[in-house]
């Protein structure tokens, strides 16, 4: 059997796990071959691929990003896109795709299912907002990225007596926001899932300043204020129609300076979350993740995604992994609130 493999959206520690699975078990047990796609769906559209090896797996465990490169290409906004990749799939004798992703990867391997393409999929994304799986592999690398940063920032706002407003990723889920907020001790904490009153921040800011001490502000990037609008860093779309993000950090920290008279600064954290070597919870779930792939294209069980549930893996239909993403529920927002202000 000769499987290809692709990993698409952005980069995300532990993606090289899931590789280095699919080629162990692919190569070594079941004595297949194993062909990498390049640069997430543009490999299958232009036909650019390579084999992996075992060799090529042998010191990838540790690294960050991915050694197949990814995109956010939309082969269905590409004329032509479908017959293109079964041809190529047909021409490289390729039998299945095993399709690394979040939700634009994954929707786009439901379609291709849909359209007679066999193809397997592995939850992938630092947001965690993938539905029908407890967690995806990258969140928990991002989550301590995040943490050590508010750490960090923490010693410094306190020396100068300043407020700290973090941004982390997040355009419709809360999870980095929630869990390093969490874990950071932050004082406020805001999530796309609840639009925030500017007024009860100021509020909960200067409680914190009374009381002689600095406060640390954790927004995710799509968390909006009431009656506000995305704030955005550009009008630019990516072939998924995503508007890129960003920015409410900076203008949630000038608002606290001007109505409180006290010093305010913004630490937008961007891309460290998604780079640097995955923890340890990521290597383990992503390596499980990479061989129950494999077993489900053994059973040609196509048009499936491999989630956690608990502590087992499972199969879900994509149809139900794309349907919705899942976000913060209140009642776990409220668990935060507790320690606001």
């Amino acid at each position: 059997m000769r499987v290809g493999v692709l990993t698409g959206g952005g980069d995300c520690p532990g993606l090289n796990a899931v590789i280095r699975a699919v080629v162990r078990k692919g190569v070594e047990t079941l004595g297949w071959e194993v062909v990498g796609f390049r640069d997430g769906w543009q490999g299958p559209l232009e036909g650019r691929s390579r084999p992996i090896t075992l060799d090529d797996v042998e010191d990838i465990l540790t690294r960050g990003g991915t050694i197949l490169g990814s995109s956010r290409t939309n082969p269905y906004q590409v004329e032509g896109g479908v017959d293109r990749i079964r041809a190529v799939l047909a021409e490289q004798g390729v039998d299945a795709l095993i399709a690394i992703g979040g939700e634009d990867t994954l929707g786009v391997a439901k379609r291709l299912t849909d359209d007679g393409i066999g193809v397997v999929g592995v939850p992938k994304t630092i947001d965690n907002d993938l539905n029908a799986t407890d967690y995806t592999f990258g969140f928990d690398t991002a989550v301590h990225i995040a943490t050590e940063a508010i750490d960090r920032l923490r010693t410094t706002a306190e020396s100068h007596h300043r407020a700290l407003v973090v941004e982390v990723m997040g355009r419709h889920a809360g999870w980095i926001a929630l869990h390093s907020g969490l874990a950071g001790g932050a004082n406020v904490i805001l999530v796309p899932e609840r639009h925030f009153s500017v007024d009860k921040v100021i509020e909960w800011v200067r409680r914190r300043f009374e009381r002689e001490y600095a406060p640390i502000i954790v927004v995710a990037e799509g968390a909006l204020p009431e009656g506000g609008d995305e704030v955005l860093l550009t009008g630019e779309k990516d072939a998924f129609g995503h508007v890129r993000l960003g920015g409410i950090g900076t203008w949630l920290a000038e608002e606290i300076a001007e109505r409180t008279g006290e010093e305010s600064r913004a630490v937008v954290l961007g891309h460290t979350q998604r780079g640097g070597v995955p923890t340890a919870y990521d290597r383990v779930l992503a390596t499980r993740f990479g061989l129950h792939a494999v077993d489900a294209v053994a059973d040609r069980d196509f048009g499936v995604m491999v989630a956690l549930r608990g502590t087992d893996i499972v199969r879900v239909r994509l149809a139900e992994a794309t349907a919705e993403l899942k976000t913060v529920p209140v009642e776990r927002y409220a668990e935060a609130e507790v320690f606001f202000g």
